[in-house]
Parts: C-alpha cells; sequence; structure tokens
C-alpha cells in the first residue's frame, strides 16, 4: 500500500491542496476494504473563467473538457454515475452554494483506484482544477 499511496499522492501533487486528495485523504481510501463498493459525493463551485491561462474560457468549459476524459474513462473501470446534475439548493441543514453536484459509484476500490491512475485521466484533471472555485467530495459507505 506504501507505494501506491505514493504514487497516487505524487501524481496529483500539482494541484492546490483543496483541488486534490491529501495523503491522509489517500490513505484513508486505500485502507477500505478491497471488495466493498464505494460511492463518492462531489460538490463543484465553477469559476466564471477557468484558472488555465486560455483566455475566455470558463469553467464551465474546462469542467466539460475534464468530463469528456472522465466519464468514459469511469464508465472503462467499472464505476457509474447515479447522478449529475444542477445544485438546486438545501432543504436541511445549513445553507450552501454549489453548481454541480455528482454522485459516482464504484464496484470496488480497484476500480476507484484504476481511475486515478489512468493516464489520460491524470492529464484531464487539470481542467478539473481549472474550472472550479471549490470542491468537495464525500466518501458514502454502504449500510448493512
Amino acid at each position: 500500500m506504501n507505494e501506491q499511496l505514493t504514487q497516487l499522492t505524487a501524481w496529483y501533487s500539482d494541484a492546490p491542496d483543496d483541488s486534490r486528495p491529501s495523503e491522509e485523504q489517500w490513505r484513508s481510501i486505500l485502507e477500505r476494504p478491497s471488495d466493498a463498493p464505494i460511492t463518492l459525493i462531489n460538490f463543484f463551485k465553477l469559476r466564471g473563467l477557468a484558472d488555465n491561462g486560455d483566455a475566455g474560457a470558463t469553467g464551465q468549459d474546462a469542467f466539460n473538457a475534464y468530463a469528456e476524459v472522465s466519464i468514459p474513462t469511469m464508465e472503462r473501470v467499472g464505476g457509474k454515475f447515479l447522478f449529475v446534475g444542477a445544485f438546486g439548493g438545501m432543504f436541511l441543514g445549513a445553507e450552501e452554494d454549489w453548481d454541480v453536484i455528482a454522485i459516482g459509484s464504484y464496484p470496488n476500490l480497484q476500480a476507484l483506484i484504476d481511475l486515478y491512475s489512468d493516464a489520460n485521466y491524470r492529464k484531464a484533471f487539470v481542467h478539473r482544477t481549472a474550472a472550479c472555485e471549490r470542491q468537495k467530495v464525500i466518501v458514502g459507505n454502504a449500510m448493512s
């Protein structure tokens, strides 16, 4: 696990701290049971203009460039989206402001690792960083 932890952390080390999993977050994921499904609940707040030096590109443009690679790669490794859509507001709890919510499901740990290890996905991740003013990803566990 240590070699895998080092490699995953290094691959995403160029992204700002709030745009990538920390070493401790990677460790927490890698310590999960290998055969248990994983659900990630993603919240994205997009920038007006992408932070990638591409004059005139919007956060939505950059997010679309990321999605063009991430969606088929996720499906190829065995993951699927349970929901992708616009944030509709809060029903319960403190008010939050997001643009996009995506709930992705992976059949096991290896599928998630395969996504984040994929060379094309790693290259496209820069578009996710450029697109997002802020983001958060929550890990969901199936209840028995």
